[in-house]
């Protein structure tokens, strides 16, 4: 809570002082018409209208990305506002004038209702909360709705064209009626997206927000400059144009930092995930089998009998639990997973039903999810030879060929099984999803009578 006071405190302050340097350059451009920098580039107008609206699609879509990772409502009115935003312009206010000429009433007044309706969008999502349900039916819908609103807007102005006024002017020309309200409109949605996104990073530290905020204070004054300096033409520049340039500059900046965040922070969810799974598969079973042998012998079962059960139970709880410290380690290295796997074959070869030779190259690296994913499959794969194929001899093998190429291998002289036909047991299912899960492959043979071999190859 703290540290996301200090971050509102230092954005206010940022805030402060890039208003107050906006509103004075405002305002000297006001009191001092022949500071006024406009230019009569079409070529230059067309550029900088090209790059606004590729950054706004670029904001729209990292804004969606997040979405899909987050699910939070304001992200998808945030994609579908730049969205909309986007292809107005470009739909509208670009493409009609790539091969010159001026910009006909009908896609002049779309290209501006479609701006102010994306607007919109991103002036309320900051006040919009929760999470969607259904993702991508979400963002479907609002993309599809967006650009069907957009095409019916242009379809229901071009039934009117003829009553339409034009929306740009020549020099000498009077200001287009509707063109100072609109730009006033714009203005206040500029305002409302500042105070909107100064309140969410008030309230959830929300890094994306500030950016957002700086965007918006820049396209606010960009358009304060259109309400009392019009541009002189259609195909003029202006300082606010410049400005909204910088403005979509900041918000993609923040776009692409909040999206890097959010995907940061489903992989540490995903990690932790992983990890409370292989507790829950490995050593809670094993607390369970202890749990039973202690309620065995306050029930009055033979202690002699139940004794070196409840002993093994322990020392296999034991190995797990350092195994469940393994899958929390990032640490490179594989000692932890030799000592760890080859403690696993003591457990499961001293009674002398199984024979198991492990080699592990001692130059092998493995990554932290292969260990894990790797120990889980060759403890299914010899458990699999000793429970249900009869095998007293087993090989396993860590190992790198000399084309570089990781593989891990495990035989048995068991009975094997028939290979068409066969439907795979759920040991094998899990050893192949195991596999894929960490980019590696998985295949097997067997036939009956002569045992099974298993392989995985790892990742480059």
């Amino acid at each position: 809570m703290e540290a996301r006071r200090s971050d509102f405190q230092a954005w206010l302050w940022g805030e402060l002082v890039l208003g107050g340097l906006l509103a004075a350059s405002l305002a000297l451009f006001v009191t001092h018409p022949v500071l006024r920098a406009q230019y009569d580039v079409p070529a230059l107008l067309l550029v900088l209208e090209t790059t606004t609206a590729l950054a706004g699609l670029l904001v729209a879509l990292l804004a969606a990305t997040r979405f899909s990772v987050d699910a939070l409502r304001t992200d998808l009115l945030l994609a579908i506002g730049f969205l909309v935003g986007s292809l107005a312009t470009g739909m509208f206010a670009i493409v009609p004038v790539l091969g010159g000429g001026r910009l006909p009433p009908a896609e002049a007044w779309a290209a501006l209702l479609g701006g102010l309706l994306g607007q919109a969008f991103l002036a309320v999502a900051p006040f919009v909360g929760g999470r969607s349900g259904a993702r991508d039916r979400a963002l479907r819908s609002g993309l599809a709705g967006a650009a069907v609103v957009l095409v019916a807007t242009l379809l229901l102005l071009r039934t009117h064209a003829g009553g339409l006024p034009a929306l740009t002017a020549t020099v000498g020309e009077p200001e287009p009626p509707g063109l100072a309200s609109a730009v006033a409109v714009q203005a206040l949605l500029d305002l409302l997206a500042v105070v909107g996104w100064g309140r969410r990073l008030a309230q959830t530290g929300d890094d994306l927000a500030q950016w957002l905020a700086y965007g918006f204070t820049l396209e606010l004054f960009a358009a304060l400059h259109l309400v009392f300096a019009p541009p002189r033409g259609s195909t003029y520049v202006a300082e606010g144009d410049f400005l909204r340039l910088l403005a979509f500059g900041l918000m993609l900046v923040g776009a692409w930092r909040a999206i890097r965040a959010a995907e940061f922070g489903r992989a540490v969810a995903e990690e932790r995930a992983r990890v409370a799974r292989e507790i829950h598969d490995g050593l809670a079973q094993y607390l369970f089998t202890l749990s039973t042998h202690a309620q065995m012998l306050a029930a009055g079962a033979p202690v002699e009998e139940v004794a070196p059960q409840l002993t093994q139970a322990a020392e296999l709880a034991q190995q797990e639990a350092r195994f469940a410290i393994l899958a929390l380690s990032s640490a490179s290295g594989t000692a932890p997973f030799d000592s760890a796997l080859r403690r696993y074959v003591e457990l499961l070869t001293a009674d002398g039903e199984l024979a198991v030779d492990l080699e592990i190259d001692p130059d092998i690296r493995l990554a932290p999810d292969e260990q894990i994913e790797i120990f889980r499959i060759v403890q299914e794969g010899l458990g699999n030879a000793r429970r249900h194929a009869q095998a007293r001899q087993a090989r396993v093998v860590i190992g790198r060929r000399p084309s570089g190429e990781r593989f891990v291998t495990i035989e048995d002289d068991g009975e094997g099984f028939a290979a068409e036909g066969h439907d795979a047991g759920q040991g094998l299912r899990n050893m192949r999803e195991r596999a894929s899960s960490i980019d590696g492959g998985f295949s097997v043979r067997s036939t009956p009578g002569l045992g099974t071999a298993l392989e995985v190859v790892l990742r480059p």
